[in-house]
């Protein structure tokens, strides 16, 4: 049976990204899907120095986790136009760990402006790491939250569909 993650991006202690993240994973967990939580907010994560950081036990148990998955969804921040710096210190820190596994996106900005972001990210995972990239992911302003509630009830019916499709791709390309 395949095996699902979700991992949040975010170094901000009131993330949007992390919402969407905790109400992806407790849709999956009540739906009694095998999955797992990381925050790498909670891990002591060095910045990638394309040496010494793949061997410090923070890099070591994130790409475990990523190893052991087989679909992922990251939320993630989007800041200045793009995915924030911390998902793809993520990717430097993992690498291989991310070969042929099924993705994802759960992102959240300050404006819609930023809506095509995730493809830069998306694009190296695919073409890097041979990823199958869910062509469907959940993008949120902060209209969208009130505290810790997602009050827009398409964001959160779009992140259930996007957890939904994170399973039906994994069980259809892992079977």
């Amino acid at each position: 049976m395949p095996k699902h993650l979700v991992i949040s991006t975010s170094g901000n202690p009131d993330s949007n990204s992390r919402r969407m993240g905790r109400a992806a994973f407790a849709y999956l967990q009540k739906e009694k899907v095998d999955c797992a939580w990381i925050d790498i907010r909670e891990m002591d994560l060095p910045l990638c120095d394309a040496d010494k950081c793949y061997g410090l036990p923070g890099s070591k148990q994130l790409s475990a986790a990523i190893e052991a998955a087989d679909g992922i969804l990251v939320a993630a921040p989007v800041y200045n136009y793009d995915v924030a710096a911390a998902a793809k210190n993520m990717i430097e820190l993992t690498g291989s760990a991310w070969e042929d596994k099924i993705v994802g996106f759960l992102c959240a900005a300050g404006g819609q402006a930023s809506y095509m972001s995730v493809m830069a990210y998306a694009n190296s995972l695919m073409l890097d790491f041979r990823c199958v990239i869910i062509p469907r992911f959940v993008f949120a302003t902060g209209d969208a939250f009130d505290g810790d509630n997602i009050t827009d009830k398409k964001i959160a019916e779009r992140i259930e569909q996007v957890a939904n499709d994170l399973v039906r791709f994994t069980k259809a390309l892992r079977s």
